[in-house]
């Protein structure tokens, strides 16, 4: 029974560790976004 005990504890650390990932991701594009505001949108340049 040992090892399911390690699966328990890995499947426990496994949603805290994705949210942390995406907290991340989205304070970095927040970040990105609040100094340089139009880069998400990518616009055509004028020819």
């Amino acid at each position: 029974m040992q090892n399911n005990n390690g699966l328990l504890r890995y499947l426990s650390l496994a949603p805290v560790l994705l949210t942390l990932f995406l907290v991340a991701i989205a304070v970095l594009m927040i970040y990105i976004n609040y100094f340089y505001p139009d880069l998400l949108f990518h616009p055509m340049p004028n020819q």
